[in-house]
């Protein structure tokens, strides 16, 4: 009876718990050129519903099956061309659901060098090795003379079995069954015995921690595989992954393996000539070949899980980074601190173009204090400053005292000073986005820029940034950086499209982000609308060249034209929707500008009235409730910490004192958190909340502003150690 194969839908569908009718039209529109968030905003009727989560899931999926699926193609060929290809490895090819599966039973058919195993058969000795793994009665070394050929490079009978041995090890550390079987007790049982590199103490005391560790590998989390990772990369730590953690353990366990591979094969413990020395080889065939082997494949699969789990907590952080609530439009002046290089001033109006620059020197060794109060507060009233955006590096807290004494002597400018993270300001300063943007400012006062448009916009402003560069994840250097690079633009992606962008303000940074449009679209509508002046409404984008109707049917829902011709074109209605609102309005008798924000009237409508054959009722009632608040921002509302006044150093703190803070990084064993000194104090997972805590970020996020008590502090190694259980002892 021929084996029934699951179609690629069918096997996504299986694995997000859909119908794969969902997931065959969902495949359909990706293949067709659509992106995931104009599939999940807009065609929930094609795909039934399916939200971003699961799209992104599904994509990731459907990237790995494929991939699955040419390597399987060629891997039949290969096996058929080598004339080697049965029904039944045939049919457990088709069958294999992993790559681990795969490439287990394409080993034994895999090309590889000339090893002493293909010498032996070249030498004519597997008859022998067949002789000896079926008839253990044979004495080897008797079976053994028959095969002497000194032509053949076989002078005794040491050497025909040693030839012989060599291809039964070979042949046991290929066998799919047992490899696979071997794989799951080691990754279940196996753990992970690290020791320092001897003579490497010193130099590597950060990785002190794992100079005597053993750990289950199942068990280790990922802060601590990278780390291990880390220390063994640089010399200072070697370690190795043993079926048991004692040495009597290894010794009972390892005989245990080797049993279990001794009963693959039916080679019995049974004193006979050849059961003897088929144990040698079986002993051998686990020293030599299958520990090692598997050894690095298990290290390497925990490598791969720890990578894949901090670049998810890397997304995370970015997302709610990315996703943090602005300022607004309102007239900024961004501080970058510094103290001899002096404090780079930068005044941007309510739409981020700058208006003033200076260069401030309040700190040793010019101590120009009273000076820098009086530039600042001319700054402020030249140009109506609202809010001051101060850069936490070197210099911040002794930059916000200065703006708390500019803000006490004048009260009249009505400031308010905001301490925001500058990560990656440096990089944005040097890039080649920022001497297009600002080409005649100096370096040095670009990172002012930064600090000040990342409070009026977080997202706007941090798009510019690699963002491997924003520095809100654990060990992001050490993961694979391709992934991580494709993971994070999709984060960056889902945000963008998730707020909008404003298409006669945007940068072209921020718009290439947006659905369907590519960064040579994204220049060409900045292009226009500097030739041109303000894009009227979002048909006028149709005029942008190359932004073809695809193009345009995949960015226009996510483009907002603010104060345009058409109040829909504000909104997050695509123009392809805009007959159903005529609908409404034909239907109440009642004019756009009505019915825009009008709750009462749209939550008394029946969104079942209004659908037809191309818009079913999920995009009626998304386009009901956008018209109760058109382009709404599903931002948080913008709040700040306040840090204490006098505590600015990490020498100024003391155990049991309770202050605020801004959550600046996420990792999976707790927060840390921005209080003021210049160093950051981790909240440990077990310190986030009176009840147990899976996961820190179902406590909270990037950018929250929370609570915290001091609880230890460590000087010469840098370490504060806060929590969030204020009435915890």
């Amino acid at each position: 009876m021929p084996i029934v194969i699951p179609t690629i839908s069918e096997q996504i569908a299986q694995e997000l718990d859909v119908k794969t009718a969902q997931i065959t039209a969902t495949l359909k529109l990706l293949d067709e050129g659509a992106t995931v968030p104009f599939i999940a905003r807009y065609r929930k009727e094609v795909t039934g519903g399916l939200d971003d989560t699961q799209l992104r899931l599904l994509e990731e999926r459907l990237h790995y099956l494929r991939d699955l699926g040419k390597r399987r193609e060629t891997i039949l060929e290969t096996i058929q061309e080598q004339g080697k290809l049965t029904d039944a490895l045939h049919d457990a090819i088709l069958q294999a659901d992993t790559k681990s599966k795969l490439e287990d039973l394409y080993l034994p058919f895999k090309p590889k060098r000339r090893n002493k195993a293909q010498i032996a058969k070249e030498a004519g000795l597997e008859p022998l090795a067949r002789q000896l793994l079926l008839n253990p009665s044979l004495v080897p070394e008797t079976a053994a003379k028959t095969y002497i050929d000194s032509e053949k490079g076989i002078p005794d009978a040491e050497t025909a079995l040693e030839g012989a041995g060599q291809i039964l090890m070979e042949e046991f550390s290929e066998d799919p069954e047992l490899i696979g079987m071997l794989r799951q007790f080691l990754w279940n049982t196996g753990s992970v015995l690290s020791k320092v590199v001897k003579g490497k103490e010193e130099a590597g005391v950060k990785f002190s921690d794992y100079f005597n560790y053993d750990e289950a590998i199942r068990a280790i989390p990922s802060h601590r595989a990278l780390a291990l990772l880390r220390g063994r990369n640089e010399g200072f730590l070697k370690f190795s992954l043993e079926p048991a953690t004692t040495k009597d353990d290894i010794v009972r366990a390892t005989e245990g393996i080797k049993a279990r591979i001794a009963k693959r094969f039916n080679i019995q413990n049974d004193n006979r000539p050849g059961s003897l020395w088929l144990q040698s080889i079986v002993s051998k065939a686990w020293q030599t070949k299958i520990h090692s082997h598997l050894e690095a494949e298990l290290i390497n699969r925990l490598k791969e899980q720890s990578e894949e789990e901090a670049i998810n907590v890397f997304s995370r952080n970015l997302r709610d980074l990315l996703m943090a609530p602005p300022a607004g439009p309102k007239v900024t002046m961004g501080l970058d601190p510094g103290l001899r290089t002096g404090v780079k001033t930068a005044v941007v109006n309510a739409t981020g173009k700058v208006v003033d620059t200076a260069i401030i020197y309040p700190h040793p060794p010019q101590n120009a204090w009273e000076q820098a109060i009086s530039q600042l507060a001319k700054l402020a009233e030249k140009h109506q400053v609202t809010l001051i955006s101060i850069g936490n590096g070197t210099g911040s807290r002794e930059t916000d005292r200065l703006v708390q004494e500019l803000i006490k002597r004048h009260p009249e400018l009505k400031l308010q000073k905001i301490i925001v993270s500058e990560a990656g300001a440096s990089v944005y300063s040097a890039s080649a986005l920022a001497s297009k943007e600002l080409p005649d400012m100096d370096v040095s006062l670009r990172g002012a820029v930064s600090i000040a448009r990342r409070l009026q916009d977080p997202l706007a402003e941090l798009v510019k940034i690699e963002s491997k560069a924003i520095g809100v994840g654990q060990y992001q250097h050490d993961v694979n950086q391709t992934q991580l690079g494709r993971m994070l633009d999709t984060v960056v992606e889902d945000c963008v499209n998730a707020v909008g962008v404003d298409v006669n303000t945007a940068s072209p940074a921020l718009l290439s982000y947006i659905s369907g449009l590519s960064q040579t679209l994204a220049h060409n509508i900045v292009d226009m609308r500097n030739q041109n002046g303000p894009f009227p409404n979002r048909d006028a984008l149709k005029k942008v060249p190359k932004l073809g109707p695809k193009a345009f049917e995949q960015s226009a829902g996510f483009l907002r034209v603010m104060r345009g011709t058409n109040p829909l074109d504000a909104s997050a209605v695509h123009p392809e929707a805009y007959p159903v609102v005529e609908r409404i309005l034909k239907t109440s008798h009642r004019d756009i500008q009505s019915v825009i924000g009008d709750v009462d009237f749209l939550r008394r409508l029946d969104p079942q009235e209004f659908t037809n054959a191309q818009f079913g009722l999920p995009t009626v009632q998304d386009i009901i409730s956008e018209l109760e608040k058109p382009g709404r921002d599903p931002r948080p509302e913008f709040k700040t910490a306040t840090f204490k006044e006098g505590i600015e150093d990490i020498k100024d703190l003391i155990p049991g004192l309770l202050l605020e803070g801004v959550v600046t990084n996420i990792t999976n064993f707790g927060a840390f958190v921005d209080i003021g000194v210049h160093q950051d104090g981790l909240v440990h997972i077990s310190m986030m909340a009176d009840t147990f805590v899976k996961d820190p970020h179902a406590i909270v996020k990037t950018g929250d502003v929370v609570k915290v008590k001091v609880m230890e502090i460590d000087i010469p190694r840098k370490r504060i150690s806060l929590s969030m259980r204020l009435s915890a002892g």
